[in-house]
């Protein structure tokens, strides 16, 4: 349990020892490490193994680039694969398990397939897994879900929460390194709102890692004055643990906060939030990437990035071995030799590829000009390097320094295309950045400390200034500008063993040149040829290698050979934080109708309606299922009376002096003489002439009507009816407004439903037959004084109404009606049982209205007025839509009453096969109907309304059944309607 590895100094606490455990080995580490950081400092080298070839793998990187240090945390239900260790923060209890090996991470049995590499090629899945074509599903695909993916999942439900949340501000600094704390500082002092964002624990991002001083003071400490300064600001805040992931339309960035990862349980709160910004300007200041050189088996464990082994030395205490050797191209690669030496680390050998002088000094270290590393030795761990001269040095770690590549992701993901510099051998912004958008620092390609503070500051005033906010006169911080200069170096072509790219995938220099020779040279074909620069690190440490190697085979400049561009997210964003809540009951938003408690209590099952949970029947003990339950509700409701929620119908209150002339345009049938008191049935078409919903409208008085939509069309009723409105009568003095949830209703259907309204209903209210008729509504009260509305109209073709009150009455509502029905032995029903006694009375619903029948096809072509226009007319006469054999609804009833129909049965003509051609039309609803004892069913058939009588089958083939059925009219209760007017 000893930190072999650890050193003095650093940003960790070491006054607290915290415990966790590596593949069960008991380890220790401190506040402020990573896994990543504690592994190394417990001198764990080895962490995984790569995803094609198995080949041991360690730590290359110390941040969100990481391709290697791929685990699996915690345990049980809260088990997270694919976790980088790099940015996972240590907390005591903390498990942790290697991923992708079978038997132990040290003796891999999967290892077998980097014996069988020159048959696994990059582009090999496409040539033999095409041949036999039989072996596909029974060989290929198999084995291959069998060794894909990496970590494994818990196959449990998730325990922890998530939410989502919305932020506004001024300015959105993305990245809290020199550049966005020196934009952060310029911009909060102006006074403006801003959101500073960054996904490390620990602001200050390379100024954690170096040993450089900004403002006489060290760069950590400078950084943390910055934040203890912005912190102090109203008007700044400040999100660690934060990724800006995605840059979207109109100043929208998607980020993830990371709010409870670092603790050992969530204790209550959401483990992450999805933060949607919305930002009047941007500032990008993501900082750079370190790329490293492709040489040969440059993947042993021990063989990591200069600058991440300058971070684990500087920032967490902690040296990743004891003889390090440095390769490098560039000037940056001394300073972690430097840093290392200054901690007593012994620096055995810096061999940089330039024939130039020592940048720097460094004690004990033997420099070696113009050379290069071409091979390693040591799999598990790395103990040697051989240079092209042939001299072997025995090393356990090598930093490896290719340059820098500014993070352009963001800039991206709007289409923006990055442009090459030649200075710094990298690629940097375009000009087409996403609107509001301006970068700084590193990401801006400006990679050296002075100047990324200086351009942070400037960019953020500059930005500011636009919205109108008066710029800071502060200086930008001072500090200098380090040695930064350096070559292009990508890969060492003296290598003859396997020089690996893209370390994630396994993506060697000979896959590019092989992508080369194949024809696949564009970077978007190199990519998918390869798989590179796909998975949780995009690229980040291998895309520029990738596509100099790539323009080296074809001869062109890196500017001409381009790169691919990113889309969100930066770095994986879990299923979890995008679900949010939305999850199990609450996967999507639900909403309860006012006697929902009531229901709850009297033993309705409930079921989804549009956004509605509506009771779908009432269970009483004795029923052995649904049917039970369905079959006496219907047959009580007939024979007495019953009492259903209708809540969920939309209602939108139309008022105005045109608004009679309003509905004409709106409706196919008629209402400007509806008179005041009286209700009608209303069709509506869309401008393609195809019927989309219908409802009833009742006019209360003469500038004055409420109109009920279907529950599934309620929203789009409205908004089309808003259209109109504003756009194609905007001369009309007519308006709306949605009162769905103002009122609660309730429909009374049944022979003795005008008996229990009488006692519901105040007494100075006629419901007589005469004083009340069939399509009559009106103001009532009820209960004593209680407002509300009260609509003669039928669903289920039985003496019905429909009674509203304000909504907050509606719980008191259901059961004052069920107390005043207990006489006439009242009976709730649900949507079931709704559903069956309109199918019992052919009223067309959701199914009949599916967006491709019309008027004809409905039977309700009669309804389109020939005296006034309306929307949808002109092309519902269409001589198309009214062919004489266009499909009809009608009614279909087994010729065996025993069997049960199925909807979605196509009808073919007896003897005639069972082809498309042949088809005659569908059945789209069905129910078995207790009052006649049998299945029925209404559909669709060519000349339906001209057949009744004919024996047709209908034919499932999903189902593989077929059955005679009769053609017969849609109404199969009372089809003279007179229940409903009695």
């Amino acid at each position: 349990m000893t930190q072999v590895n650890r050193l003095t100094g650093g940003q960790v606490d070491r006054s607290q020892v915290l415990n966790f455990t590596f593949n069960g080995k008991a380890m220790q580490g401190h506040p402020g490490d990573t896994l990543a950081s504690a592994l190394l400092a417990n001198g764990q080298r080895l962490v995984g193994r790569s995803f094609k070839y198995h080949r041991p793998r360690g730590i290359l990187t110390s941040g969100s680039e990481e391709p290697n240090a791929l685990v699996q945390l915690r345990s049980g239900a809260h088990q997270e694969p694919n976790t980088r260790a790099t940015v996972a923060e240590l907390f005591d209890g903390l498990s942790a398990t290697s991923q992708n090996h079978r038997g132990s991470l040290e003796h891999d049995l999967m290892a077998v397939t980097d014996l069988m590499s020159p048959f696994l090629s990059a582009g090999f899945y496409y040539k033999t897994f095409m041949w036999p074509k039989a072996f596909w599903e029974k060989l290929y695909e198999p084995a291959i879900r069998k060794s894909a993916g990496l970590g494994r999942l818990s196959m449990q439900d998730d325990p922890d929460s998530y939410d989502k949340g919305f932020l506004h501000c001024d300015l959105l600094v993305i990245g809290a390194g020199p550049a966005g704390l020196s934009a952060a500082l310029a911009a909060g002092r102006s006074g403006a709102r801003v959101i500073l964002a960054d996904e490390d624990f620990a602001p200050g991002g390379r100024l954690n890692a170096e040993t450089l001083e900004v403002d006489g003071m060290s760069g950590a400490d400078w950084a943390a004055a910055a934040i203890a300064e912005l912190n102090a600001m109203d008007n700044v805040r400040l999100m660690t643990r934060t990724t800006v992931y995605g840059a979207y339309d109109h100043g929208i960035y998607g980020a993830l906060e990371r709010c409870t990862d670092h603790l050992p349980t969530s204790a209550g709160k959401p483990r992450q939030v999805l933060w949607r910004i919305y930002s009047k300007r941007a500032v990008l200041a993501a900082g750079s990437t370190e790329r490293p050189i492709a040489f040969g088996n440059n993947d042993r464990p021990g063989i990591m990035l200069a600058g991440a082994v300058r971070t684990y030395v500087n920032r967490y205490g902690v040296t990743p071995g004891q003889q390090v050797a440095v390769f490098t191209n560039n000037d940056d690669g001394w300073r972690t030799a430097a840093d290392l030496a200054a901690k007593g680390i012994a620096v055995t050998n810096i061999i940089d590829t330039r024939d130039a002088p020592a940048v720097c000094e460094v004690p004990g270290a033997r420099h070696i000009r113009d050379a290069a590393v071409m091979d390693t030795v040591g799999r598990k761990g790395l103990k040697a390097v051989t240079l092209t001269s042939g001299q072997v040095i025995p090393t356990d770690c090598l930093a490896v320094s290719g340059g820098w590549n500014p993070n352009v992701h963001l800039t991206c993901h709007q289409r923006g295309r990055p442009t090459w510099r030649e200075d710094i051998n990298a690629f940097v912004p375009g000009g087409d950045l996403p609107p509001g958008m301006a970068v700084a620092g590193a990401a801006n390609g400006s990679l050296t400390l002075a100047a990324a503070l200086s351009e942070g500051r400037n960019v953020a005033n500059a930005q500011i200034k636009e919205l109108g906010f008066t710029p800071s006169r502060k200086p930008a911080p001072k500090a200098e500008d380090e040695p930064s200069n350096g070559m292009a170096i990508w890969h060492i072509p003296e290598s003859t063993k396997r020089a690996w790219v893209d370390q994630q995938n396994d993506v060697t220099v000979k896959d590019i040149k092989q992508s080369y020779r194949e024809g696949f040279r564009s970077v978007e074909h190199l990519k998918r040829y390869t798989t590179l620069g796909m998975a949780t690190d995009q690229g980040k440490t291998a895309n520029i290698p990738a596509l100099a190697i790539m323009a080296n085979c074809t001869g062109k400049s890196l500017q001409d050979t381009g790169t691919t561009i990113f889309r969100p997210p930066y770095t994986p964003i879990p299923m979890g934080a995008l679900a949010g809540r939305a999850r199990g009951q609450d996967f999507r938003p639900f909403r309860l109708t006012p006697s929902h408690d009531w229901a709850s209590k009297n033993g309705a099952t409930f079921v989804e309606v549009g956004n509605w949970l509506r009771a779908q029947w009432f269970a009483r003990p004795g029923e052995q299922g649904w049917r039970d339950s369905v079959d006496r509700e219907a047959l009580m409701t007939r024979g007495s009376v019953g009492i259903c929620d209708v809540t969920t119908l939309g209602k939108i209150d139309i008022q105005g002096k045109d608004a009679a002339d309003f509905l004409n345009v709106v409706y196919a049938n008629a209402f400007g003489k509806l008179p005041v008191g009286k209700v009608r049935y209303g069709l509506m078409l869309r401008e393609d002439g195809i019927c989309y919903d219908d409802g009833t409208t009742a006019r209360m008085s003469e500038n004055h009507f409420v109109m009920t939509t279907t529950t599934a069309n309620a929203v789009l009723v409205f908004r089309r009816m808003e259209f109109v409105r504003q756009c194609l009568c905007p001369d009309m003095d007519v308006h709306l407004i949605s009162t769905t949830d103002g009122w609660a209703q309730f429909a009374v259907a049944g022979p003795n439903a005008r008996n229990l309204l009488r006692k519901v209903v105040d007494e100075a209210h006629d419901l007589s037959n005469e004083g009340f008729p069939f399509m009559a509504c009106g103001e009532v009260t009820v209960c004593g004084g209680t407002p509300a509305r009260l609509f003669r109209i039928s669903f289920s073709g039985e003496l019905a109404y429909e009674v509203a009150v304000p909504a907050r009455y509606g719980n008191s509502m259901i059961e004052a009606l069920m107390k005043a029905g207990e006489e006439y032995n009242a009976v709730p029903y649900g949507t079931e049982a709704l559903g069956v006694m309109r199918i019992e009375k052919g009223h067309a619903a959701g199914n009949e209205l599916n967006g491709q029948t019309t008027a004809l096809n409905l039977g309700l072509n009669g309804m389109v007025s020939s005296k006034k226009d309306c929307i949808g007319k002109t092309l519902a006469a269409r001589p198309e839509m009214n062919r004489d054999d266009a499909i009809r609804l009608v009614g279909f009833r087994p010729v065996d009453r025993s069997v049960k129909l199925i909807a979605g049965s196509h009808f073919i003509t007896k003897g005639d096969d069972a082809t498309m051609a042949n088809d005659q039309g569908w059945m789209t609803s069905v129910a078995y109907s207790p009052s006649l004892g049998h299945s029925i069913g209404l559909g669709f058939i060519k000349r339906g309304h001209e057949r009744k009588g004919e024996i047709v089958r209908a034919v499932s083939p999903i189902h593989e059944t077929e059955m005679e059925v009769e053609i017969v009219s849609a109404h199969f209760i009372d089809p003279e309607g007179e229940r409903l007017r009695a």
